[in-house]
């Protein structure tokens, strides 16, 4: 593992180890030094402090000790930090990181662990939410919503998914297949005169609408869609302003909206 993390790219990688290789920043991301014998870990730049920082361009006493280990850093005789140095070398920010970084005597050598398991060893899991949660850049794929409306819903999953996939814009209307490159038709498989997108589906089709009309939701179904520019907006507001037992209404007619496209769909083509 030491070595992995030290490891240069070299002057000619195969294509197996510029693979291992582009891995390293997640390990060193996810990687914490367990301070041991205190021979391996340099004081600067390397993850030991307990809060998985790295000592960097702590002022200019720092160059005195620049290529020292942790261990300058420890009072042996007493099996504690030096204090009194620690507190020369560096602010007082840094000072606090390392008093509160234990030490384990009773490891015989340094060894960098898995800080995201309890008991320091690898998993895909946790690697996969640090990439997902603290390296990746996730921000083009939030959208604004409450989304415990749509779980807390007493429907049948099928129905929750499919006003999860509406609000994420990702159902599979007309429209979404054109963007990822299909060659359909555009308009509607209900009226055939309009494009179909989410938003004409479920409330600008006279077929759609004609539903909302007959419900016992018409007021205020129609009421929002007035104020709402997008499928998504007019579903969150309505589950937001609805009673429970209405919004489950709500969410079944979204089905059976989508279930009728479809076997429109079936009809055609089927």
């Amino acid at each position: 593992m030491y070595d992995y993390v030290n490891a240069k790219i070299g002057h000619n990688p195969s294509f197996v180890w510029r693979s291992i290789f582009s891995a390293r920043r997640i390990v060193c991301t996810g990687a914490r030094w367990k301070i041991g014998n205190d021979m391996n870990i340099s004081i600067f730049e390397a993850p030991w402090l307990s809060n998985v920082g790295c000592i960097s361009g702590v002022g200019q006493s720092s160059d005195v000790i620049q290529h020292s280990r942790v261990n300058l850093l420890i009072d042996h005789n007493n099996s504690i930090w030096n204090y009194p140095l620690i507190s020369y070398y560096f602010d007082q920010t840094v000072v606090h990181d390392i008093l509160r970084t234990p030490m384990f005597r009773q490891v015989q050598e340094d060894q960098l662990i898995w800080r995201l398991e309890k008991n320091g060893q690898y998993s895909v899991k946790s690697t996969y939410h640090l990439c997902t949660e603290n390296i990746a850049d996730n921000s083009h794929l939030y959208r604004v919503g409450n989304w415990g409306n749509i779980w807390k819903l007493k429907v049948p999953s099928k129905v929750k998914n499919l006003i999860w996939r509406i609000c994420r814009g990702c159902l599979t209307t007309r429209a979404r297949l054109l963007d990822k490159g299909v060659n359909c038709t555009s308009l509607c498989a209900m009226c055939d005169e309009s494009y179909e997108d989410t938003s004409h589906v479920f409330f600008d089709c006279p077929r759609a609408r004609n539903v909302w009309q007959h419900s016992l939701l018409s007021s205020k179904v129609v009421s929002v869609m007035q104020n709402s520019n997008t499928a998504a907006e007019i579903i969150f507001t309505l589950l937001h302003e609805l009673p429970s037992g209405q919004a489950e209404q709500f969410a079944t007619l979204l089905w059976s909206v989508w279930k009728t496209c479809n076997l429109r769909v079936w009809e055609c083509y089927g």
